[in-house]
């Protein structure tokens, strides 16, 4: 399954928001398209919001301008519009400087070198997110035994990337490998991704699977009934304190007090080594009618005051290790992740 791809001169994705009920794919022929599919939530996950802003800067170029210098100028316009649509995954700005560094050091080219250069680059982006995922599923199926049970918070499977998934990878290639896995899937509210998308996931996979509101977590914990956590992230910080979707944090308090591993599966591109620690990342509020209503159907008093922060920081200290495609990371992590990011940036 590609989650999001260059289709010619259009980015064309699947519209996550119509899942599971519809498996709809539709294609997108401008930048504000693109904006407005990336904050809707048509496309979600950190390395797929990263591939979408690429593709999206590759589709600025194919405007009908005349210099080079004037597609330049509206790349880096589409940059700004891209850039202002969700402020926590640091993958959405890892790609786009990637792809204003191609565009900076094209600009004495030909108007049609210069386009074909970033759409190139979006698609290898796109490819090489896939390819960077499955080392990773790999490297992370290690940690994963045999009839083990495993809890996952929020989607970070193939519709969170370009097209294999973090945590959902690792799950994947550990039930490839012929492991006989059951996973707990958390809802995740308030959009309800395990429920609509992880789920999806997984029962595509035939992976066996049992769906659970978010507060029953605990209660499975105590019953001895999962053996380990793994969740994706949006921006690991230089110190390994790890952004990821609203409820993490409370699960990873819960695997710590049962003593259950808790891991993050996560492409380097989402190691910010600009952000020292948690609390410097920049958390994003969304509208609170996603808390108040489900499907346009009102659940609290009209008026009811509610807070929407849609992601939450768990501390380094609760996790046990950091899965990227290079390898499994332990503690220290800001020395581990500092090494990391050196080698492969």
């Amino acid at each position: 399954m590609q989650t999001v791809y260059w289709i010619g001169g259009k980015v064309g994705l699947i519209d996550q928001t119509l899942l599971p009920t519809e498996e709809k794919y539709i294609e997108l022929t401008t930048v504000s398209e693109v904006a407005e599919a990336i904050k809707t939530m048509k496309v979600r996950g950190a390395p797929a919001i990263g591939v979408t802003a690429a593709l999206g800067l590759a589709l600025s170029a194919t405007v009908p301008l005349s210099t080079t210098e004037e597609l330049l100028e509206e790349v880096k316009k589409a940059a700004k519009t891209l850039g202002a649509t969700r402020p926590t995954a640091v993958n959405l700005f890892w790609a786009i400087k990637k792809m204003l560094e191609i565009a900076e050091t094209n600009v004495t080219k030909t108007p049609g070198e210069f386009r074909d250069s970033l759409i190139l680059k979006a698609t290898a982006i796109q490819q090489e997110d896939i390819e960077r995922n499955k080392r990773l599923g790999n490297f992370g199926a290690t940690l994963i035994e045999d009839g083990d049970s495993v809890l996952t918070h929020c989607n970070a499977g193939a519709l969170a990337c370009a097209g294999f998934g973090t945590a959902i990878g690792v799950l994947e290639s550990a039930w490839n490998q012929g492991k006989k896995i059951h996973v707990f899937v958390d809802e995740t509210r308030p959009l309800l991704q395990g429920a609509r998308l992880t789920a999806w996931e997984l029962t595509k996979a035939g992976i066996p699977m049992t769906l659970i509101t978010d507060n029953m977590a605990g209660h499975f914990m105590q019953q001895g009934r999962i053996d380990k956590v793994i969740v994706g992230a949006d921006r690991i910080a230089a110190n390994g304190d790890t952004a990821n979707k609203i409820g993490t944090y409370s699960i990873a308090v819960l695997a710590h007090a049962h003593d259950i591993p808790f891991y993050v599966a996560a492409p380097s591109s989402t190691i910010d080594p600009d952000i020292s620690k948690g609390s410097d990342i920049q958390i994003e509020e969304r509208s609170t009618d996603e808390i108040t209503e489900v499907g346009g159907v009102q659940l609290a008093p009209v008026g009811t005051q509610a807070a929407n922060p849609a992601f939450d920081v768990t501390p380094n200290r609760l996790i046990a290790a950091i899965i990227t495609e290079t390898g499994v990371i332990k503690p220290p992590y800001d020395e581990n992740l500092l090494e990391l990011k050196e080698h492969h940036t």
